[in-house]
């Protein structure tokens, strides 16, 4: 797949927001708080999460503790962290 511009600006707000926001519990993908609940690929698809949609509603409004985030992504910034954390969880969270 050819990447368009406009992709890497949104992989790189996705990354940016991702790290602002998410990565002080989710790190690498995991989750300091609960072990099941990480990004990892079988761990997202086990819990219903299986595309960036689902993802950025997690993000946006919470799920179990994890509260909501929508103020603080900003408009947009959901669907931005969701497809950057759907990429970083097919390539197994490996850099690269």
């Amino acid at each position: 797949m050819i990447e368009t511009p406009s992709f890497a600006v949104e992989e790189i707000q996705g990354e940016k927001l991702f790290k602002q926001n998410c990565s002080g519990c989710h790190i690498n993908g995991g989750n300091i708080i609960r072990r099941g609940k990480t990004l990892k690929l079988s761990a997202l698809k086990r819990n219903g999460l299986d595309n960036p949609d689902a993802i950025a509603k997690v993000a946006r409004e919470g799920i179990g503790i994890m509260s909501g985030y929508k103020e603080l992504l900003g408009e947009g910034g959901d669907i931005e962290v969701a497809k950057w954390v759907w990429n970083q969880a097919q390539k197994a969270w490996v850099q690269g």
